[in-house]
């Protein structure tokens, strides 16, 4: 039997899409992966352009919205892991967008 073992330090973005239910992300080897947009609650509040203005760091490990404070790793998104903020966190920011 083989097992399928990710080298996740080599996994990289080249670009990132988000609409009202998915994050997808477009990964340099030419696989994508889509996870459920509400596992981000700074990118399910966002605005599409909020969404759409994303950057793409430390050599496609990273995606960044500046717009929202929003970080995400690569790695973390392959992995399943959603936000770790908490919902005072997430209120106070809501609040600081009105």
């Amino acid at each position: 039997m083989s097992t399928l073992v990710i080298d996740v330090a080599s996994v990289r973005a080249d670009s990132v899409e988000v609409n009202d239910a998915t994050l997808i992300v477009h990964l340099h080897e030419g696989r994508s992966m889509s996870v459920p947009l509400a596992w981000y609650p700074r990118l399910w509040y966002g605005a599409p352009g909020e969404r759409a203005n994303y950057e793409i760091i430390g050599d496609g490990m990273y995606i960044h919205w500046p717009d929202l404070d929003e970080d995400l790793s690569v790695a973390g998104i392959l992995a399943g892991r959603r936000s770790g903020e908490s919902q005072q966190s997430l209120r106070r920011w809501l609040a600081s967008r009105k």
